[in-house]
């Protein structure tokens, strides 16, 4: 069995990975020759201000009074510049942010569990190819820049990593710091001749970053009056900045300046996946070689937020997140960053018509540079007879747009030259994407392979060891054919050899080698499959089909709510009415309306609402109560059945009671803190985290019957819960362990006397380590429902909790009880903990199950990762890496979700069999397992 579990979990973690090699990889190349514009540039120096987290809306609105949230930037977009806005790509995080406004391309996904170092991957970036560059901000961002940058002119000042405080009295001094810093900088430099040469140098950039507006949207969300209140903030830091650079450079006119954000964020306050609030970013630029403001009549876009903005009459310009970098770069003539994908939006430049030509060309040369290294890479690496080129960008069709557009260069054709060099860029990004997914189908036709190897092997070995329907076939293993062996061997070499010879990755070996021991598996067991054929073939047609429709039926509903989460409210309803189609409701009619409430009373938190809402701490502590009132009947009835007052059994409960209170105390004073903005008291802290190191002390000291186990497994759970809640999830966790409860009474009562040996009152059961193997039972069709309702369960604890299918879902208010300081590893174990407790108490409840039903946990087990597999084959083919943002992340969102689900259940198996069967005394002795 431990064998078993290691080999599916090792292959399910390729699985897992699999992704971020077939859709989601690095778009880097090297080599590539540095390219710039031969002319004057407009500008000597550009100032960059990226307002970390500002979305589009929030900025460009009209405040309640009909005036301008920010009026220097309103100002900006009808006096003097060009606006619109950026459109950020998945995922919505600070680092690919950055990465893309600065180094002009787009980091793949899996480049947010990077986010926050300094920097993994080698990219060249505007910053590098500057003569010098200042950056103020935060030490997670400018680490990275400067560190990445060659040479000895990245000058980084940042305030120290402890100033992001979520729970600060005010966060918007991580902005007003900034601002203050610049223009001590420059008052400063005027004593200092050394800086104040290199301040009059060209090709020279200032880049601030504002961190205070993302720690406001995450403390307060976007629509609070610190929100809203640090963006004025903002505007008028701006105005500042800019009167001290004219001042300082005598309104020189060589300054161009650009305002935007590196990602958005939702009205929950998180960012991530690819929500138009959160892709939407506003851009705007002025200054030397910026466009002034453009009046039209009237514009076309598919939004309506120049109508709701009042800005219908000022030509919009939007561009992609990327074109910021080449924009940059041709206005303070620098090289374009080697890695760029950015088209340079001419339309936005106050320049000669020359040099938009130039610099177009330029970018076109700079981004064909990409396509001619990416293709001779892949052309090197695979077999000429195999080697498809794109035939869309020849050689030689490379030779005559570029000559073209020369000639109409020199002809003083500009607009031609213009237009040619964006489709030259077009089909250059289209052969860089060709050749970016050119091995996509080959990997993901083996992972399918691996896929329903795996499925297939687990059924089999299920129908094998644990299924009387294979009763008249051996189940002894034959020793396997020598050819069939052989076949598998000599197939494994070739295909060995062909990655070897292409020159593949390592990974790539395992996604094609991994289905071949998987098959082999699968094959010697034909005996097995000819049995189970013969065996369907006896069942009547309209039976077979019949399930078969009902089973795939279920998995489409689990499919389906991670689109509509209320077809988990569907299916609770349905589950209401199992027991009518049952003996249950007439041999257990009190259990059955037990079942139908608590089935109907979860059915309502699918339908709660998922975004917006606001922190209620009254739900939070009532929830507290009423645990509080089950704590106190279950030491009623433990005062009851004891003969001496004082046992280790009350103490017990008795302590998790105070826990219970003190975590009650806890969230209401942290709040009540919180909204004062006097920050996390200590005292909060240290009783949080002692809470939650007891969480996973306390069941293990409780007795090992049955419903003793599993209830303090919930009260200790329930404690650690409550300091992660800020609203109605609170409840979530005491509705589905009520449910569970009468789930574990339910399965008991479906099995008939003459199935269980000795059916005994589940009352009187305990949980044991090492179970008698002799009183398993063989499956039949009820433990398919049994795993189904497992899986669904399951999904329930996930989506109930108010959470939707993607990875931005998540609200960093929970962890406040634990800390406030921007901490990313951790919160983001803080909050996987609190998704991980109603899994946790679903799969305790599903040990009792298997117990009371006297069924081997390893062939139920292995039910319900059959049915994960399925659906996680189903979203397999549905990822995206192309149309919108929303879809992308949606998307990559739900593999991960369900593939995750299907790799912690390994885990959640294990841990679950860690709470119901260990125990230990109370004075510390630890006592030796049942048997």
């Amino acid at each position: 069995m431990l064998l078993y579990i290691i080999l599916g979990l090792l292959i399910h973690l390729v699985f897992f990975a699999s992704i971020f090699d077939i859709y989601f990889t690095s778009p880097l190349v090297h080599g590539m020759t540095p390219q710039f514009t031969p002319l004057p540039p407009p500008a000597k120096r550009l100032v960059l201000f990226v307002a970390d987290g500002l979305r589009a809306d929030k900025l460009y609105e009209l405040d309640e009074n009909g005036n301008p949230r920010a009026p220097f930037i309103r100002n900006i977009i009808m006096h003097e510049g060009s606006w619109g806005i950026s459109h950020t790509r998945v995922p919505t995080e600070s680092r690919p942010g950055h990465v893309a406004l600065i180094a002009g391309f787009y980091e793949d996904v899996s480049a947010v569990a990077k986010g926050w170092k300094e920097n993994p991957v080698e990219f060249d970036s505007l910053i590098n190819e500057t003569r010098h560059t200042w950056c103020w901000g935060s030490p997670d961002i400018l680490a990275m820049f400067a560190k990445g940058a060659s040479g000895n002119h990245v000058f980084a000042h940042n305030y120290d990593a402890y100033s992001e405080d979520f729970g600060a009295q005010d966060v918007t001094k991580l902005d007003t710091w900034v601002f203050d810093n610049v223009k001590e900088f420059f008052h400063a430099a005027r004593n200092n001749q050394s800086l104040f040469s290199k301040l009059n140098e060209d090709k020279i950039v200032f880049f601030l970053h504002l961190l205070g507006i993302d720690t406001n949207g995450h403390a307060h969300r976007p629509s609070s009056r610190e929100y809203l209140n640090n963006i004025k903030i903002v505007d008028e830091g701006l105005k500042e900045i800019v009167s001290t650079l004219k001042d300082f450079y005598g309104n020189d006119g060589k300054t161009a300046f650009i305002f935007t954000a590196d990602h958005g964020m939702t009205d929950w306050g998180s960012h991530g996946a690819g929500h138009p609030l959160e892709t939407c970013t506003p851009f705007v630029t002025w200054g030397a070689g910026i466009k002034y403001p453009q009046k039209v009549l009237a514009q076309k876009f598919d939004d309506t937020y120049l109508q709701e903005w009042k800005l219908e009459n000022w030509k919009r310009q939007d561009v992609n997140q990327a074109d910021v970098a080449p924009l940059m770069a041709a206005l303070i003539g620098v090289p374009f960053p080697l890695n760029s994908v950015g088209t340079l939006p001419v339309d936005i430049l106050n320049s000669t018509d020359l040099f938009k030509a130039e610099s177009m060309f330029t970018n076109a040369v700079q981004i064909l540079e990409q396509f001619k290294v990416k293709m001779a890479q892949k052309k090197e690496a695979t077999l000429p007879f195999l080697f498809t080129p794109f035939n869309s960008l020849s050689d030689s069709k490379q030779i005559n747009i570029l000559r073209k557009a020369r000639s109409y260069i020199k002809q003083k054709k500009y607009d031609e030259a213009v237009s040619l060099c964006k489709e030259l860029i077009n089909l250059a990004l289209k052969g860089l994407s060709y050749y970016h997914t050119y091995d996509r189908f080959f990997l993901a036709f083996n992972i399918v392979l691996g896929f329903m190897g795996w499925t297939s092997y687990a059924s089999l070995l299920i129908i094998k060891s644990h299924c009387n329907l294979t009763r008249g076939v051996s189940k002894e293993v034959k020793k396997p054919s020598h050819l069939l062996s052989c076949s598998f061997i000599a197939v494994g070499v070739l295909l060995a050899l062909f990655l070897l010879i292409q020159a593949c990755p390592w990974t790539y070996y395992i996604y094609c080698l991994l289905p071949l021991p998987v098959w082999y598996a699968v094959l010697r067991e034909f005996p097995v499959i000819q049995g189970l054929v013969t065996l369907l073939l006896t069942f009547p047609p309209s039976h077979f089909v019949g399930y078969l429709l009902l089973f795939i039926l279920g998995v489409e509903v689990l499919v389906l709510s991670f689109f509509y989460r209320y077809m988990l409210t569907a299916g609770l309803i349905a589950f209401a009415g199992w027991p009518f189609i049952t003996p249950l409701w007439t041999r257990a009619k009190s259990t059955s309306l037990s079942w139908i409430f608590f089935c109907l009373l979860l059915a309502v938190f699918p339908l709660m609402p998922v975004v917006g809402r606001k922190p209620n701490i009254f739900l939070v502590v009532g929830a507290g109560l009423l645990v509080l009132l089950l704590s106190l009947f279950v030491v009623t009835s433990v005062l009851k059945r004891k003969d001496s007052f004082v046992s280790e059994e009350l103490v017990l409960h008795l302590l998790q009671m105070l826990s219970t209170v003190l975590s009650m105390c806890v969230v209401y004073g942290t709040h009540n803190s919180l909204l004062k903005k006097q920050g996390l008291p200590l005292i909060n802290q240290v009783v949080s985290w002692i809470i939650l190191a007891s969480s996973f002390i306390m069941p293990l000291l409780s007795p090992l019957i049955l419903f003793d186990r599993l209830f303090s497994i919930l009260v200790s759970s329930m404690s650690t819960y409550l300091l992660l809640s800020t609203g109605y999830e609170a409840l979530f966790p005491l509705v589905l362990s009520c449910l569970m409860f009468v789930w574990i009474h339910m399965e008991q009562e479906t099995l008939p006397q003459s199935v269980v040996f000795c059916k005994q009152k589940v009352s009187n059961i305990q949980f044991t380590y090492n179970t008698d193997i002799t009183q398993f039972r063989d499956l039949c069709l009820d433990d398919i429902r049994r795993a189904f309702f497992l899986v669904f369960f399951l999904m329930t604890a996930f989506f109930g909790t108010g959470n939707i299918a993607s990875i931005n879902s998540f609200d960093l208010a929970s962890v406040y009880c634990f800390l406030t300081v921007f901490s990313p590893y951790m919160m983001g174990a803080l909050m996987m903990w609190k998704i991980l407790i109603p899994f946790a108490l679903v799969m305790c409840a599903f040990e009792a199950v298997q117990l009371t039903t006297q069924l081997s946990s390893k062939s139920l087990f292995l039910i319900v990762i059959n049915i994960s597999d399925i659906m996680a084959l189903h979203f397999f083919f549905l990822i995206k890496d192309y149309g919108s943002w929303l879809d992308i992340g949606t998307s990559i969102s739900h593999y991960v979700i369900v593939m995750s689900m299907t790799i912690f259940l390994v885990f959640l198996n294990g841990l679950a069999q860690m709470l119901t069967t260990k125990k230990l005394k109370l004075c510390g002795r630890p006592k030796s397992h049942l048997t």
